[in-house]
């Protein structure tokens, strides 16, 4: 472990929670952190600390890391929806002893005039869509696009940072190319200009892709959102409340 004085945190990052909790220990006193990337957006925003790209291979992987680094805490700020990496997260820390905390986004909750269905899944959000073919915006990330070759009659619009890798086995689908966050304005436009029918997204919380939900609520499109992932360890939402967690009293 580190001093008793210096507190070595480890961030696994791929959200803005994890950017602006690496920017606000950013030379803190008494905390020396380094913030892990997947590697899997190409270009990343850098943080203004230690930093670190690529998997760890699995639990045994993050486990000796946490070993090797003398991590004492663990600090799990992955998207919503990184589901293997926080599962991966416990167990390494069960098996170490580090300690544990999520810093997440609480989820979306639907409002008046929304139409929303919730459901588990993106194979369970294909069937959702229904037999009549309709005109989908597609908002899951990329590598959930695959789970609707399932319902290759819909007309797709797929919204990705990256390419889809491999591309997906859809007959009528168009690839945009785009990274938010987006304005209320501009996705009215893009559902009206393609004539979206439907919008299928992960009910991943936050400021930052809110708006596509307000578009559609004005444009009277029904949405369905796939749930996150129950989420195990001490979950926060406030960064300031986080932070003084981690530097609460040892017991």
């Amino acid at each position: 472990m580190s001093s008793p004085t210096t507190l070595r945190v480890l961030i696994l990052g791929g959200s803005s929670e994890a950017s602006h909790l690496a920017r606000a220990v950013a030379g803190l006193p008494g905390i020396d952190p380094v913030l892990s990337l997947a590697g899997r957006t190409r270009n990343p925003e850098l943080p203004p600390i230690p930093h670190r790209i690529g998997g760890f291979g699995g639990v045994p992987g993050l486990a000796a890391y946490l070993r090797a680094e003398r991590i004492d805490l663990l600090v799990d700020a992955t998207h919503p929806f990184a589901e293997r990496m926080s599962a991966n997260a416990v167990a390494a820390c069960d098996e170490t002893g580090v300690g544990l905390a999520v810093f997440t986004r609480p989820p979306w909750r639907a409002g008046q005039g929304d139409r929303w269905t919730e459901v588990d899944g993106a194979e369970a959000a294909a069937r959702a869509i229904g037999g009549a073919p309709r005109r989908v915006f597609l908002t899951v990330g990329r590598q959930q696009v695959a789970a609707f070759e399932a319902a290759p009659h819909h007309h797709y619009l797929i919204r990705a940072i990256d390419p889809p890798d491999p591309a997906p086995n859809l007959p009528h689908a168009e690839l945009l190319l785009s990274r938010g966050p987006f304005a209320l304005e501009d996705e009215v436009r893009v559902m009206r200009r393609h004539g979206i029918e439907m919008l299928v997204s992960k009910n991943s919380g936050g400021d930052a892709a809110r708006a596509k939900l307000d578009a559609a609520r004005a444009l009277g499109i029904p949405v369905i959102l796939m749930r996150a992932p129950a989420r195990e360890g001490a979950v926060f939402h406030d960064l300031d409340t986080l932070l003084a967690w981690i530097h609460r009293p040892a017991p």
